[in-house]
């Protein structure tokens, strides 16, 4: 699936990823962050969001590659309750935050004009310690 995710083949990841037996699905994060991104890439985000939530049901532990890429597509369609609410799950999840993490939440609250709601998360970020970069103050900035 990981190859499927660099060449963009979202559809030949899914089905590679749902032949798979349930017993290897337990401890395989990296193939759903892979399906999840290969979703992502391919411009399928309702199918990024759907892998995600199956990740979560499947008590397959979700990590900060799983959430950021789940948060990174909320960003790029413009979903930002989403990107806010996986944000949130993240500390409920006891997964440690991140700058893409954080850029990509604040990015999308920046780009649906929601700038209290960018600032709300920037200020939490920077209580939690976590690092901002350039894309991060030029969202909030914004």
């Amino acid at each position: 699936t990981s190859a499927c995710e660099k060449g963009g083949a979202w559809e030949q990841a899914l089905q590679l990823f749902n032949i798979m037996e349930p017993s290897q699905l337990e401890t395989a994060a990296v193939t759903f962050n892979a399906v999840i991104s290969a979703c992502e890439k391919g411009g399928v985000w309702e199918k990024a969001l759907q892998q995600f939530r199956v990740m979560v049901q499947s008590d397959v532990e979700t990590d900060r590659t799983a959430f950021n890429a789940a948060i990174s597509n909320c960003e790029k369609v413009g979903k930002w309750k989403e990107a806010s609410q996986f944000f949130g799950g993240m500390a409920q999840s006891k997964v440690e935050l991140g700058t893409i993490s954080c850029s990509a939440a604040i990015s999308a609250c920046e780009k649906a004009g929601e700038w209290k709601k960018a600032l709300q998360l920037w200020s939490g970020t920077m209580q939690s310690k976590v690092e901002s970069n350039t894309v991060t103050f030029n969202a909030v900035i914004s």
